[in-house]
């Protein structure tokens, strides 16, 4: 490969692919296609940085390269100095719920709290240090003030960025939360720090701890987690950030919920925050959330039963399978080209070559054959995804590495070479058609 890449992030492609999920790094080594997605988001992005925002959601089937796409968004964002936050939803997460199912959804975000030098989560505490290290490093170079004088201009700027949030919804509490991280940094309170990263976090289970550690009489809630986000958005560009991207995945895991107004709750609530966005209501903030066609289209149970979602999120008259608006909210994802995998298998044979240290055997004839086999499985057409295109070409690569006497015709053309089941049907095959080939 010319363009050499650490073993390490070699051993994490293929573990990660073979195993089914979407690597964290390494992502730029084997992107193929998408160009024209990649760029209606990038545009979002630049929007973002002037003051913006957007809220998108990335449709495609299991395994067509949704959450792909959102981590390669990810990866490009925090490079260009971006803070992200992401979290799948589940049984427990969601946008609303009964018991505190939007505040845990809230607490992973944050969690997850991600820039360039530290981009796996957890930086919080990092980006509020930075934040206050920033502000001393521009008063000293305004101004010769010592001691107590220098401490009291820093606080003056700390006071004019929380004065700042205060006129945003439950921006007086946060102004106040900010304000008292940087009197426990003063004094090297890590106790207070402490205490303040908590209720950043969403922590506290309720206003009247909030009230005795920290004086603050508020506490992120279901209701307002929202808000939150959105003060994060704010603060984090005073701190020098360019914006908050926000991914969320599984939506799927709302379409899934049995109770009816439950569901239809949570649809409020992605309507709520959709709206707020697109009004104009909201600032340097972005989301991305990824789901299947299914989840989002289903009329009984799906984003569509909702009706005011409905009528915002439909395609107009005029898009087709051919012709995409990828300014519309709902980006789907079209299949790759049969092109656009040649070069990804080719790409994943030179890493797996390199990875265990060897001159890759398998020439242009043998990947078009394995491609030709995968293609002309019995609905490959439109069941057949990347992900499992992928994860039965390291399969293959493995085995003629471990079996160097044998050949890609000779390991295709036996039953020793199971491939991946395809992706919309869980169907075992009939017994009948067990040996046919195509």
């Amino acid at each position: 490969m010319e363009n050499k890449l650490p073993l390490r992030i070699a051993n994490i492609l293929i573990n990660a692919l073979k195993g089914g999920v979407v690597p964290r790094i390494g992502l730029e080594y084997i992107t193929v296609g998408r160009t024209q997605e990649i760029a209606a988001i990038l545009h979002d992005i630049e929007m973002i940085e002037d003051g913006s925002a957007s809220f998108r959601f990335i449709v495609g089937k299991y395994g067509s390269g949704k959450s792909f796409l959102l981590q390669t968004i990810r990866n490009y964002a925090t490079a260009k100095g971006f803070a992200v936050v992401d979290a799948d939803l589940s049984p427990e997460r969601r946008f609303a719920g009964t018991k505190g199912q939007g505040l845990a959804t809230y607490k992973e975000l944050i969690q997850n709290l991600s820039t360039k030098s530290k981009p796996d989560g957890g930086a919080l505490p990092l980006i509020l240090e930075k934040w206050i290290s920033g502000i001393q490093a521009s008063i000293r170079a305004q101004s010769d003030a010592e001691g107590e004088a220098f401490n009291q201009l820093v606080e003056k700027q700390i006071y004019a960025v929380a004065g700042s949030l205060e006129g945003m919804v439950n921006g007086f509490e946060f102004a106040k939360a900010v304000a008292a991280y940087w009197r426990a940094y003063q004094q090297d309170d890590a106790a207070m720090k402490s205490n303040v990263l908590k209720w950043f976090r969403g922590e506290y289970a309720s206003r009247k701890e909030a009230k005795a550690d920290l004086d603050i009489n508020f506490i992120v809630t279901d209701e307002t987690w929202y808000d939150f986000l959105k003060l994060f958005a704010a603060f984090l560009v005073n701190a020098g950030y360019k914006g908050l991207l926000v991914f969320i995945d599984e939506l799927v895991n709302i379409y899934k919920i049995p109770n009816s107004i439950t569901r239809q709750n949570n649809y409020e609530k992605i309507l709520t925050m959709y709206n707020d966005v697109l009004q104009g209501k909201a600032k340097h903030i972005g989301f991305l959330i990824g789901g299947t066609p299914q989840c989002i289209e289903d009329k009984y149970k799906g984003m569509f039963s909702y009706e005011a979602l409905r009528s915002r999120l439909a395609e107009g008259h005029f898009a087709t399978d051919e012709m995409k608006d990828l300014t519309a909210p709902i980006i789907r994802l079209q299949m790759l080209t049969q092109e656009e995998v040649y070069v990804l298998v080719e790409k994943l044979r030179d890493i797996h070559a390199q990875l265990y240290n060897y001159t890759p055997t398998m020439n242009h004839e043998d990947l078009l054959y394995f491609l030709t086999v995968e293609y002309n499985r019995v609905g490959a057409g439109t069941h057949i995804t990347p992900r499992e295109i992928i994860r039965d070409f390291i399969e293959l690569v493995n085995i003629l590495h471990q079996n160097p006497n044998r050949s890609v015709s000779d390991i295709l053309g036996s039953n020793s070479f199971e491939m991946a089941k395809g992706g919309l049907s869980d169907e075992t095959i009939h017994s009948d058609f067990l040996d046919f080939e195509v």
